[in-house]
């Protein structure tokens, strides 16, 4: 398990040594990540014990996969813990199927009352895009969940709704993500965008879930959730690298 994290972490290394553009794993283009500097997680790190926070609906525990540790939080507790050697990487997941960001918004409420988090991890929006329910009303939960992690001295990423060609198709996913961004902007949260990664790994043909044939399906989740999980780790890396200069 740790030897695809150290390998991912030596890339780190030698991307920071070089001064290079931040990397989007998996062959998406490079500008789908932005990182955004992470000074919570830049201090857990120096401390030697980095807890995390993921909270969404039901791809959080990676329905269709292989099992739980391919569950793109597993994947990523493991290549963080290659990328800050030295350091304790504690990820707590919470969420579950049909979750709305209202829900969310009590998990990650409860939670960070019970112990802070260097850094939560929201995945939103998916849920609301289905049902169609009202865009201001979401964008006013995710702001007053931005409030909570940083009154709690956190950092906080946001995960947009999953790209299909259904909901492509049959939503209006752009309200939504229009308002993610609008979100992260507002509250100096970080974004990763899953639908536009989702995307161009899609068109590319690198992970497909929709058209893999059906005794396919299982490891192409799989290989979702560790393109993701990379993405993160390459955004969250970066985003210790920003808050240090």
């Amino acid at each position: 398990m740790r030897r695809p994290a150290a390998r991912f972490a030596l890339l780190i290394a030698l991307s920071l040594g070089t001064g290079g553009a931040w990397a989007a794993p998996c062959g998406a283009p490079d500008e789908l990540i932005e990182p955004q500097p992470l000074p919570a997680v830049a201090a857990a790190v120096a401390a030697g014990h980095l807890p995390l926070l993921v909270v969404g609906s039901a791809s959080v525990n990676a329905p269709g996969s292989s099992g739980a540790e391919s569950a793109y939080p597993a994947q990523l507790e493991t290549l963080l813990g290659g990328a800050f050697p030295g350091t304790r990487v504690e990820v707590t997941v919470q969420g579950g199927r049909g979750m709305t960001a209202a829900d969310h918004l009590a998990l990650i409420r409860d939670a960070l009352g019970q112990r802070r988090r260097a850094l939560v991890l929201w995945q939103a929006g998916t849920v609301e895009t289905v049902r169609g329910t009202d865009v201001g009303e979401m964008t006013d939960l995710l702001q007053a969940g931005a409030e909570r992690v940083r009154e709690t001295g956190g950092d906080l990423i946001l995960l947009d709704p999953q790209w299909s060609r259904f909901l492509r198709a049959n939503a209006d996913v752009e309200s939504y993500r229009d308002a993610l961004r609008a979100a992260a902007a507002a509250t100096g949260a970080g974004l990763l965008s899953r639908y536009a990664l989702m995307g161009a790994w899609a068109e590319a043909g690198t992970v497909d879930i929709e058209r893999a044939p059906r005794e396919l399906k299982v490891a192409e989740v799989d290989k979702l959730n560790r393109c993701l999980a990379q993405s993160l780790a390459e955004l969250i890396t970066q985003g210790v690298a920003e808050a240090r200069r």
